[in-house]
Formats: C-alpha cells, sequence, structure tokens
C-alpha cells in the first residue's frame, strides 16, 4: 500500500468528516478559496514540512495517512518551485475513505516536529 502524509488540524479533520470530503490545500487554503490541489508528503517530507511551515504551532497536528491507490481524485507528483525536490499534489478533495490513519503529530523534546517514523501514536 503506497502511503503520502497531509498535515492537518485536528479541527479541519473533525470537519471533514462530518462534510464528508476534506478540502484543506495547505495552513489557511483550501479549495474552497482557489486553491489548486491539496499539499501532501512523502514520509521523509513530512518534519520539513511541518517545522518550515507549521513551526509557530502550538498543540498537537494531525498527519492523515493516505492510501494513494484508494484515492478519487487525481495525484501527481511536482516540483512546482523547481527546487528539486518533487512533492505530490491532490488535484481535488480528499475522499475519506483513502485515510487509512490519523496520527497524532507533536513535537519532540527539542521543540522541532520530528521525522514521521516517531510519531506513532493514533487519533481516532
Amino acid at each position: 500500500m503506497p502511503t503520502i502524509f497531509h498535515i492537518a488540524f485536528a479541527d479541519q479533520w473533525e470537519a471533514a468528516k462530518a462534510a464528508g470530503s476534506y478540502r484543506w490545500s495547505t495552513r489557511g487554503q483550501s479549495l474552497d478559496d482557489g486553491a489548486a490541489f491539496i499539499h501532501c508528503s512523502y514520509a521523509e517530507q513530512v518534519a520539513m514540512v511541518a517545522n518550515s511551515f507549521y513551526g509557530d504551532v502550538s498543540g498537537s497536528l494531525r498527519l492523515l495517512v493516505i492510501d494513494v491507490e484508494l484515492l478519487v481524485s487525481a495525484l501527481c507528483d511536482e516540483d512546482l518551485d523547481a527546487v528539486g525536490i518533487s512533492f505530490p499534489h491532490l488535484y481535488g478533495p480528499l475522499n475519506l475513505d483513502a485515510v487509512v490513519d490519523v496520527r497524532v503529530y507533536e513535537r519532540g523534546e527539542d521543540g522541532r516536529w520530528p521525522e514521521v517514523a516517531a510519531s506513532v501514536a493514533t487519533a481516532e
């Protein structure tokens, strides 16, 4: 089962479950606000993304573990910023049945967001 990850806020994930799909692109942007896709990461990219874009967040986040074989919307691997790193981008809503796990994602003792392997607690 090939998987990718999406960093989410707990309240946005709860709202998505009630709505029937997840539509948040990244922090502060959603498909409903004109974002073109949902930003995702490979396991080795999660900590880098979290520390770059969620550095000021207090409290825990959620990692949505997504089975790419269950996705309904198109998934593209892209280096849109031409930095030599490709990220998975989901062009359309995330169907909830493709989310095979939701993990609590908390800062390490050093104050940084850790690598994904260090975060194994399941939220649900």
